[in-house]
This record gives structure tokens, C-alpha cells and sequence, in this order.
């Protein structure tokens, strides 16, 4: 895990002496008494550190050499800030400590909140820090805002419970001031005379927007300037708390909310106040109505900003990442406040129209769907159009965009309720979401593990087992779509891709258009598979591909959990035939078919399980499937669960309509099967069959003639014959000789158990209460008494 040299050094901090400890403090204490930052000094802070977090248990430093420590918390080298904090952090801090808040910054804030033990003591620190906010001390350093209000919104993040009403109230109204009447003039603004003009005659300017025109409204985070004021500073950073601070102050009682008379909201001379003042003009606003209406008019100004041309491509992004939060904070006001909806969702919608056109923008477009999601019932808007972009166009088109992939499936996962009710048809849209899954299997997949039950319906379960089996073909043709538009033909990049022509073959094109398909209902599948196989055949060792395989077993097992709680028995067998059939159909990756042939022979062993009448109902395809010998040697998992399922429920117990022609049809397929395979060498290029493919195949062989006692001479003549396999040296068949000792033993007992035909039915066809007993709950038998009587005297005292 370590090096040699990082394990010698943390051996030497576990085994230093406490004399040399205390040596190495009174060493540190002077060199901490100059005012010079030495190459020393960092050194020894280093060392400090290493001692002090090499050791299991906290220790406690001298009390000279920690009031020493602590002063640099605020030095104004950054490094001895991390170093002291970071030392401080690793000890036990003095006993009635108090709680110094005064030279407040990032780092000293880490360590009060390290110092914490309890909720009792983040309650106090809270309570003080907010306290600071509106309480300036008359003499003395007080801490710094820009400081303390991120540092308030960490600590109600590990414990919200802390905040009461008047914390509320208090912060609240702090809020409104610095989200509502920061300064519009900035630092540093421009001189008013020429080349020779001094500092003096230097004048404040106005702030400007990003697009370079000087603001005529309020102060906001998209105002620009050659510098800010503090209280400028605190508008930004209320701005980038207030949406936590929304969901957090929800929980806190209103039982001590008092009406505020001193609301300037009705005072303030901006056009977007005046508008939305027609609303609340009449009455008084509580501390959260006006952080509400505050809230409102910060966030529509900010939309109103973002209409400007930025000169600045980070200016752009920054454009972006407010209009997202502008959104998310409008949704949790109306959320909060329904009356508000009215107000807001013009707005809204007037944004949606604007961006809509513009995917670079599709992120901004997801918390707008969330709001036409959460309001557009109580609004009675059309959401349709909203549904259509996000579902159809976002995937199709940004499915290589990390971010948007993140937020959309986030997105559907928080959502799968209200999109089942106000948009049920999402789920069809699953061949488009899937392109995200397809493309960054890594980082999608445990979404997906919680999206696909949702996507898995009646009548789109069949197309949705072909869709995941084709995931690696849909990653490898999301490849070369990229590959299609950014490598122009003529460029010598394009060429010697076998796979990347096709795709731009037109004989094709239909081929990789399926599979690129925005909506199901198309088809299940489509009937040239082995075409478009052996055209991706080179595509199967690309990472991306590769990683997307992987998956595919994983999501399969989630699918087959959700499917047999909504299919009937009719589309069981009908998924019974897809996995014998796709079986052969898959994309040329050696692990990936071993992978998915396991995962069909587990389903197809629980389906049966299920219902066995399914057996019966399907007894024509499972019968074929067992009777090739090939699928011996190619689908050896499969076939060796295909054979188990005849022979285990191929019986009048498990389907009336089981008959002995049905039965004697499948005892000569079995048998015809087991004949050649154990009468010659195997195909070239394949290896011999496993022996437990031998052994199922008698297992079944015998259990079908138990059930018909015509079929015993003859499954008796093989079984007999298998005995003397071992005499006759090495067998073709089979290449280690303890597999020929197994199998030839699994047949004499097959061949014993056959000499008494009732038997053999008893133990190869058990009744039902033989194998699910219910002897334990059973009162006609004397079991339950023994097993009350033995509880009894192990409980008693």
C-alpha cells in the first residue's frame, strides 16, 4: 500500500520516545516565535502532522506550543493556514476551549467543525456564527461574512437540526439584504481624468453586464466589475446558499414567525420590483414571505440577464450554471408557495422557448422540465413538447455529454412516480436512454439498475430483452456515428474500418438505423442479426464495447426480476423461445456469450420453476433446441439446463396434458443425442462434452422412463453398455479419465434404480409433499410436539 521509505517514516512516528517528543515541541515552539516563514518551520509542521495522525490515539499538545499554533490559522501564508489546521485537527482540543470565530476563514472553519463532539456543541457554534452576522463587535476583529455564511451552511448540513426560528428570521432577513441591496457601484472604477490623474480623483463606477452596458437594476451574480464591495461578495454568496437554505429552513416551526414592518421590498426602485410589489403591497411580509419574494425577483432578473451576449466564453458557462439554479430555486418556491406558480410559470415558459432550439443549453432544459414535471398540472399547460425534446432529442444527440447524462438520469430516477403519472409514455423512449448507458456503461449503470423496472412493461419486455442483448452492437454503432461525422471519407482516418464502411454503406444503413432508434414499437428485433454481427465483428475488442458487455448480465438479472411480476404465462414462454433463439445471436465476444448463455440458464430454470406448464406449452422448440447435437458443443450451459427442465417437468404432476407420446417424443431426441455424442470424437475445433452434460442427459433419460415404463429396456440397454466404457482404455469422448469414472458411476446408478420401476418413479419423480414438506406444521404428526417439547427445555432457565 505504502513505499519502503513512506512506511519507514510512518514506523519512525509510531516509535518516537517521549523524550525526543518533547524535544522536537520545544524546538517548534521557538522556531514559532519568529515572524519568518523558514523552510524549517514547514518542515517541522510536516513532521508534527505525521506523528500526530501516524498514532491511533489523539494526543494533546502542549498548551504553549498550542496557543502558538493556533494564530496561524489566520497567517497569510496559505500553507502555514492548511499545516496548523491540519495539526490542530489531529488533537484533542483544550478543555472549556472557547470557541474563537473572530479570524474566520476556510481552514479554521474545517477545524471548528473537526472540534465539534456533539449536536449540542454544532448548536452553540451555529448559534454564535449567526449572532455574528447581525451583531458587529464595537472593538476587536469581527469575522469575516464571506467566511462565515458558508460556514453556517456546512454546519446545517451535517446537523439542519440545529437551526430554530430565530435563526430563521434572522438569516432570512441577512439574505434579503445581501441578495437585494448589495451596492451597484464597484471598487476600483475608472478615472475621470487623464494620464496624470491621482488616486484621488478617481470616482466609483456603476456595475456593468456581462454583455460590457452598465447595469440599470440591482446588483447579482452576473453583474461584473474591476472589483466588489463586501456586501457584493455576500450577493454572490447568498445567491450560491439560498437553495439549501430553502430546503433546509422548511422543517423549522413557524409558531415565533413575526410579521416584518420594516420591508423595503415596496420602497425599492427597480422595474421587477415594482411589478411584482402589486402582490404583496397590501400586507406586511413574514421573514420568509420576503426572502420568497426576493428570491423571485433575484432569480427573474437573473433569467432577464442571461437574454445578454457575453463577451467572455466563461461568462457564457457562467450564463449556464445560473440559469439552472435560477430554475431549481423558482421550483422550490413554487413548491413551497403554490400561489406563486401563476407568477412564475410565464417566465418559465418563455425560457423553454427561447432554448429550446439550442442544445447547448439542454442542461439548463432538464430543471425546466422538472418544473413543467412538478407545476404543469396546476398551471393546465400542454407538457408534451417538453416530454419529446428531453425524451427524443437529448439522448439522440448528447449521449457523449458526461454532465447531461448525470442530470437526465438523475432526473428520471428522482421522477419515476410523477413521470408514470403525468407522462406514462416515457417508458417507451427506453431505446434512446439507453444510448447513455451504451456509450459510458461505467458510470451509468447503477442508474440504470434503478431505472429499467420502471421500463419494464407487457408489452415492451420482448423488445427490451432484444434491446439489452444488443447494448454491445449499439455502443460499437454509437462509435461509429462519431466516427461517421467527424473523420470526412477522404480522410485516411476513416479508412481500413471495416465496420465504419458498413455503417456508411446504404445497403446497411437500415441495420444500424434500428438500432439507433429513438422509440420501441418498431419491432422487436430485426431479422438480419448474424449480418450485423459479422459487420461489427472488429468492434468487439474496443473498450468502449467491451465495458458495455460487462454490464449487460447485471441488467439482465434485474430485467428477469421485474418481468415475472407483470408478464402472464404467455409472454414467459414467448421470452423462453427469445432466449433460445438469441442464444446463437449475439455479438462475438467469447466471455460476453459465456456470460449471457449463464444468466438465460438461471432464468430459464426459475420460469420453469414458476410455471411448470411452460415446459409443455413450449415442448416443440425446447425438444428442437435439445436435439441439435451441436448446441452440445456451442451452448453448453444452456443446453444442459434446456435438457433438466425436459426431464424435470415433462410429467402428468407437473402438466396434465402431458402424454406418453409427448414424453416418448422427447426420451428418442435425448437419446439420438446421447448415442453420438458418446459414440465419437467431437467436431473439429470443438472439445469434448463436460461430463455434466452426460450426466443430465441420462438423468432425464431416466427419469422419462420411470414415467413410462415402455422406455426402460431401452434407457437400461445404454446404461448397461455405459458400465463397460472403462474397459476398453481411453474413450474418445471424454479426455480425463476421473470424468469417465463419474459418469459411468452416475450411470449404474441409474441402471440399479431402473430394476424396480416404482421405485425408480418415487425417487426420480417425487410427489409434491415429498419436496416441500410440512412436517413441522403438520399436527397429525408427532414432530411439532417434539419440536415445542425442545424449545421449551432449551429456553427455559
Amino acid at each position: 500500500m505504502y513505499s519502503h521509505g513512506s512506511e519507514s517514516l510512518i514506523r519512525q512516528a509510531r516509535e518516537i520516545q517521549d523524550s525526543e517528543l518533547q524535544k522536537f515541541y520545544s524546538r517548534l515552539v521557538k522556531l514559532l516565535q519568529f515572524k519568518e516563514v523558514s523552510h524549517e518551520l514547514v518542515d517541522s509542521l510536516h513532521r508534527l502532522y505525521l506523528i500526530l495522525s501516524a498514532n491511533k490515539y489523539s494526543r494533546t499538545l502542549p498548551s504553549e506550543l498550542q496557543q502558538n499554533l493556533v494564530p496561524l490559522l489566520s497567517s497569510p501564508s496559505e500553507q502555514l493556514q492548511v499545516l496548523s489546521s491540519a495539526v490542530l485537527r489531529e488533537t484533542l482540543p483544550p478543555c472549556g476551549e472557547e470557541k474563537n470565530i473572530a479570524q474566520l476563514n476556510s481552514h479554521a472553519a474545517a477545524l471548528l467543525l473537526s472540534q465539534a463532539g456533539s449536536k449540542d456543541d454544532l448548536s452553540d457554534l451555529c448559534a454564535q456564527l449567526i449572532r455574528s452576522l447581525e451583531i458587529r463587535p464595537p472593538d476587536g476583529p469581527a469575522p469575516s461574512l464571506m467566511h462565515t455564511l458558508p460556514f453556517v451552511n456546512s454546519i446545517l448540513t451535517h446537523c439542519p437540526e440545529c437551526l430554530t426560528a430565530d435563526h430563521v428570521i434572522l438569516l432570512s432577513k441577512k439574505l434579503v439584504d445581501w441578495l437585494r441591496y448589495a451596492s451597484i457601484m464597484q471598487v476600483g472604477g475608472a478615472s475621470s481624468g487623464g494620464f496624470f490623474s491621482g488616486s484621488r480623483s478617481r470616482q466609483p463606477a456603476p456595475i456593468a453586464e456581462l454583455d460590457g452596458t452598465v447595469s440599470g437594476d440591482f446588483f447579482t451574480v452576473l453583474c461584473v466589475g474591476q472589483g466588489f464591495t463586501e456586501d457584493q461578495w455576500m450577493n454572490v454568496y447568498s445567491f450560491s446558499v439560498l437553495r439549501h437554505w430553502l430546503l433546509t429552513y422548511r422543517g423549522v416551526s413557524n409558531d415565533s414567525m413575526v410579521v416584518d414592518a420594516d420591508d423595503r421590498s415596496e420602497v425599492d426602485g427597480s422595474v421587477v420590483s415594482m411589478v411584482s410589489a402589486t402582490s404583496s403591497s397590501s400586507r406586511l411580509l413574514s421573514p420568509k414571505e420576503r426572502l420568497r419574494e426576493k428570491s423571485f425577483q433575484y432569480c427573474q432578473r437573473l433569467i432577464e440577464q442571461c437574454d445578454r451576449k457575453a463577451l467572455k466564453k466563461t461568462d457564457t458557462d457562467l450564463q449556464k450554471a445560473c440559469l439552472v439554479e435560477a430554475v431549481c430555486i423558482l421550483d422550490l418556491l413554487c413548491a413551497e408557495d403554490p400561489s406563486l406558480v401563476y407568477r412564475v410559470f410565464p417566465c418559465v415558459k418563455a425560457l423553454f422557448g427561447r432554448l429550446s432550439s439550442d442544445l447547448s443549453f439542454a442542461r439548463v432544459l432538464v430543471p425546466v422540465a422538472q418544473f413543467y414535471l412538478n407545476h404543469g398540472e396546476m398551471a393546465a399547460v400542454d407538457c408534451e413538447s417538453v416530454w419529446k425534446l428531453v425524451f427524443s432529442q437529448f439522448p439522440a444527440e448528447l449521449f457523449n455529454d458526461p454532465f447531461l447524462a448525470h442530470d437526465f438520469l438523475r432526473f428520471l430516477r428522482l421522477n419515476l412516480e410523477g413521470l408514470q403519472r403525468a407522462a406514462p409514455h416515457f417508458t417507451r423512449y427506453f431505446p434512446n436512454f439507453l444510448k447513455f448507458l451504451a456509450w459510458d456503461s461505467p458510470a451509468t449503470l447503477e442508474d440504470f439498475v434503478d431505472l429499467l423496472p420502471s421500463l419494464v412493461t407487457a408489452g415492451s419486455a420482448v423488445e427490451l430483452l432484444h434491446t439489452l442483448l444488443d447494448l454491445p452492437c449499439l455502443s460499437a454503432t454509437l462509435v461509429l456515428q462519431l466516427r461517421s461525422t467527424s473523420l470526412p471519407i477522404s480522410d485516411p482516418g476513416s479508412r481500413g474500418l471495416l465496420s465504419l464502411d458498413a455503417f456508411r454503406n446504404p445497403a446497411f444503413r437500415g441495420l444500424f438505423l434500428f438500432l439507433l432508434r429513438t422509440e420501441a414499437g418498431s419491432g422487436d428485433t430485426i431479422e438480419r442479426l448474424s449480418t450485423l454481427h459479422d459487420l461489427l465483428a472488429e468492434a468487439a475488442e474496443w473498450p468502449r464495447v467491451v465495458h458495455c458487455a460487462q454490464t449487460v448480465p447485471v441488467l439482465l438479472h434485474v430485467y428477469f426480476n421485474t418481468v415475472i411480476t407483470v408478464a402472464d404465462e404467455k409472454l414467459l414462454a414467448h421470452l423462453i423461445l427469445v432466449m433460445l433463439e438469441r442464444s446463437n445471436l449475439l455479438l462475438n465476444m467469447p466471455t460476453y456469450c459465456k456470460e449471457i448463455h449463464r444468466v438465460f440458464s438461471s432464468q430459464l430454470l426459475r420460469l420453469c420453476k414458476l410455471h411448470p406448464s411452460l415446459v409443455v406449452d413450449q415442448s416443440q422448440e425446447l425438444l428442437e433446441f435439445a436435439g441439435a447435437t451441436a448446441n452440445v458443443y456451442s451452448k453448453e450451459e444452456v443446453y444442459t439446463h434446456v435438457v433438466w427442465v425436459l426431464g424435470e417437468y415433462l410429467s402428468l404432476s407437473s402438466d396434465s396434458r402431458c402424454s406418453v407420446r409427448l414424453i416418448t417424443s422427447c426420451f428418442e431426441s435425448l437419446e439420438a443425442v446421447l448415442f453420438e455424442i458418446t459414440s465419437s470424437a467431437p467436431p473439429p475445433g470443438s472439445v469434448c462434452p463436460a461430463p455434466k452434460v452426460i450426466t443430465t442427459l441420462m438423468s432425464a433419460l431416466a427419469k422419462l422412463a420411470s414415467r413410462s415404463h415402455d422406455l426402460i429396456p431401452r434407457v437400461s440397454l445404454f446404461l448397461s453398455k455405459m458400465r463397460n466404457v472403462t474397459k476398453g482404455g481411453s474413450v474418445p469422448w471424454c479426455s480425463d479419465e476421473e470424468d469417465v469414472v463419474a459418469i459411468v458411476t452416475r450411470g449404474e446408478e441409474l441402471w440399479s434404480l431402473l430394476k424396480t420401476p416404482g421405485v425408480a418413479q418415487s425417487v426420480l419423480t417425487p410427489p409434491p409433499y415429498v419436496n416441500a414438506p410440512r412436517w413441522h406444521r403438520d399436527s397429525n404428526l408427532a414432530l411439532p410436539l417434539q419440536l415445542r417439547a425442545l424449545t421449551a427445555l432449551t429456553h427455559s432457565p
